[in-house]
């Protein structure tokens, strides 16, 4: 499957392939690791109408605290997201972005560590095909090269699916979600899956994480 008949990610706020601001780790180095985080069920608490408007966002009891631990253990945060109100028609990206904008305050509220690196969504429906879309791994692998670019200095050169060669190792990275969708995900991108319960969220992971 070549990129130019792809569905690709959209990145919150930005081009895809815009250069990243990346905040420092608390530990000042960074050796290739990524947290790459499923959004509802796991940082918030999902609804089978979606999240529609900032009212409605409910950060889960303990994430903030939990995505700060990530961050001091050496993992860049990359958010995940399917978000097909927009395909359907339901709502802009221009929502999401302030859904996300008052995610980011609440968590850095509770937890000043508590950053989320890179947003990545897919706003296609289902029935799209996208190769953005979860279970697909495009917003995994768009997160991994727009982090790393970053944290070299360098633009962005997108690479998906057998387009992308000589990739690099994830085996300390992991991807969490609550659902089939996001661990399908991460085996088709060669990461570690954990699957949280989303009544609790990522920090029903973290211990996991932390002690592999």
């Amino acid at each position: 499957m070549a990129c130019d008949c792809m569905l690709l990610p959209h990145r919150d706020g930005n081009d895809l392939d815009s250069p990243l601001e990346l905040h420092p780790l608390p530990n000042g180095v960074w050796d290739g690791k990524i947290a790459y985080l499923d959004r509802d069920g796991v940082l918030n608490k999902g609804s089978e109408n979606y999240i529609n408007s900032i009212d409605e966002l409910v950060i889960l009891p303990g994430v903030p605290n939990s995505v700060a631990a990530l961050r001091e253990a050496g993992f860049r945060i990359c958010v995940v997201t399917n978000q097909s109100p927009i395909g359907r028609g339901i709502w802009t990206s221009k929502n999401l972005n302030s859904i996300h904008i008052r995610m980011r305050e609440l968590l850095l509220e509770e937890n000043s560590n508590a950053h989320l690196d890179l947003i990545l969504y897919s706003p296609y429906a289902p029935w799209d095909g996208a190769w953005a879309r979860k279970p697909n791994p495009g917003m995994l692998e768009a997160g991994r090269q727009i982090i790393s670019a970053s944290e070299n200095n360098i633009i962005p050169n997108l690479k998906f699916d057998i387009d992308w060669e000589n990739r690099p190792d994830e085996s300390t990275s992991v991807m969490v979600g609550d659902r089939n969708v996001d661990m399908a995900a991460a085996s088709n991108f060669g990461v570690r899956g954990f699957r949280c319960d989303p009544d609790v969220g990522l920090p029903d992971v973290l211990a996991k994480i932390l002690g592999d």
